[in-house]
């Protein structure tokens, strides 16, 4: 009998244990209630070793985090179908929005398809799938970013008013095929061929976006051009760097050098006066504004289908430098 009562006893402690549990996990918030309260956005960037477009995924970041949601990151590394299968993995994983920087902006009908087709909202943020057809934005896509060619109009107007309207230029061009590298080289040679004639366009080659690689063709023009090369023009302040590097190492202090998007080492070089102007693109303005358009349409907004951010010139006297 005393072992019977001292089993019996084991019993009910156990049960009462096990009762003590399963109210403590009624008690306790469960996941699914937690993620009622919030939403994840999926955001697929170009490439995470592109300094500037970090700068504008920590905007949307702190924006998203603001609005009560989170934020996952996956990082193309400038490679299209990656791209794709991380839009699709989001999608399967139930994310409520889209932000998307394009590695190719003239291969994004997959992407696209795929998030209207699960009635995922879908922002396209820095480079524009549609650029000059967004009158065809099909509905539930957005895209926030800044006018690309005004940027390569505002470099030509100041090398050509530095230049006084006579001498060499080259063009340090993004990647081939992205919409700001096209539109940037663009402005440029509109505004060269229109208002200074008599300013030649000596090369443009691409060095992707990166300082490394503008490096080594910029060392190729010195040898290439010589004297005949009296300014370089870069779609962007890392390539603008690199050519910075290689013209101080040939001694050459007498090209000029302008980039694009005022980063903080572009900034810098600017104030030193090895960089005679860039022109900003803000950061927070696109990455916090497709921020704001996913937010609002997964909170049933309805936000503008366009949201353009101005570009601005700076260089030695600009009010961005103090």
């Amino acid at each position: 009998m005393k072992t019977f009562a001292k089993r019996m006893l084991y019993v009910t402690a156990v049960a009462a244990m096990l009762l003590g549990c399963a109210k403590k996990e009624a008690d306790a918030p469960q996941a699914s209630d937690t993620k009622k309260n919030g939403f994840t956005v999926g955001y697929c960037i170009n490439n995470l070793n592109d300094t500037f477009q970090t700068y504008i995924l920590e905007a949307a970041k702190e924006t998203i985090t603001e609005a009560g949601g989170q934020i996952e990151v996956n990082d193309a590394t400038e490679d299209t179908i990656k791209q794709q299968d991380q839009v699709n993995s989001f999608i399967a994983k139930g994310v409520k929005g889209l932000i998307v920087v394009p590695v190719d902006t003239s291969s994004m009908d997959a992407i696209t398809n795929a998030a209207r087709n699960a009635g995922i909202p879908l922002c396209y943020v820095n480079r524009n799938p549609f650029a000059g057809k967004e009158d065809s934005m099909p509905d539930g896509v957005y895209y926030v970013g800044s006018q690309e060619i005004v940027a390569g109009r505002l470099q030509g107007e100041r090398v050509g008013e530095l230049l006084q309207g006579k001498g060499g230029v080259a063009i340090l061009v993004g990647i081939l095929g992205n919409e700001g590298a096209l539109k940037r080289t663009e402005g440029n040679k509109e505004v060269l061929a229109s208002k200074y004639p008599e300013i030649t366009v000596l090369a443009e080659q691409t060095a992707n976006w990166q300082r490394d690689q503008a490096v080594t063709v910029t060392e190729n023009w010195i040898t290439t051009y010589g004297n005949k090369l009296n300014a370089i023009l870069a779609n962007n302040d890392e390539m603008a760097l690199g050519a910075i590097k290689a013209l101080e190492a040939g001694n050459r202090k007498d090209v000029l050098v302008l980039g694009v998007d005022a980063t903080l080492d572009g900034r810098n070089a600017v104030r030193e006066g090895l960089m005679a102007a860039t022109v900003f693109q803000d950061a927070n303005g696109q990455g916090g504004g497709a921020a704001k358009v996913i937010t609002s349409k997964i909170k049933g907004g309805s936000p503008d289908k366009i949201t353009w951010v101005p570009f601005q010139l700076v260089d030695k006297d600009s009010p961005l430098l103090k």
